[in-house]
């Protein structure tokens, strides 16, 4: 197993009461905590929030962290069961249009088949949506998404699979071929 130089070494001092060791695997870790959380909730203020509990309940729950596995694979797996308890308890609301965009400038530079396959990837139910996300957003194995949803190789293999062909035919109903993705 590969780790980020320096990774254990952080740990180790977080491990010991480091605040400033824990606060360099935040800054490493945020932006893609915050994939995940957003893959599962399509809401980036409640995304934000999951992903600040997540890493409260990681630093008060470090010590049964396993130094010998990968630290994002336990880091998403605590993010993504903080997002699907907000999921559970908060009342059902309607779906955003485009959560991803970060600006209207930046939007207006985004690739239109970038955009439409997001667009259909966003509408996918979550069960579909959120191996999808890790996979090709996040760029987890097969096994650790599986870990990261409490879920079988096989169930993401299946689930990454039906999500794929459900994109597909949704860009195939707005025009968009296989081949442009």
């Amino acid at each position: 197993m590969e780790v980020f130089t320096g990774e254990l070494e952080l740990l180790q001092r977080s491990l010991q009461g480091d605040l400033e060791a824990w606060g360099e695997i935040v800054k490493r870790y945020k932006d893609a905590a915050f994939g995940v959380a957003l893959a599962i909730l399509r809401n980036r203020a409640d995304a934000e929030d999951a992903v600040q509990e997540a890493f409260i309940r990681a630093y008060e729950r470090l010590e049964r962290y396993d130094l010998s596995r990968r630290f994002s694979t336990w880091l998403f797996t605590v993010t993504a069961n903080v997002a699907k308890n907000m999921l559970r308890k908060r009342r059902p609301e309607p779906a955003l249009s485009q959560p991803w965009l970060e600006d209207p400038a930046q939007a207006v530079h985004k690739d239109e088949t970038l955009e439409l396959v997001r667009e259909a990837v966003w509408a996918l139910p979550e069960s579909y949506r959120a191996p999808l996300v890790l996979r090709y957003w996040q760029d987890l194995e097969l096994s650790e998404i599986g870990q990261v949803l409490g879920l079988r190789t096989g169930t993401v293999k299946t689930r990454l699979h039906r999500g794929r062909a459900l994109v597909r035919m949704r860009l195939a109903e707005q025009g968009v071929t296989c081949d442009a993705i």
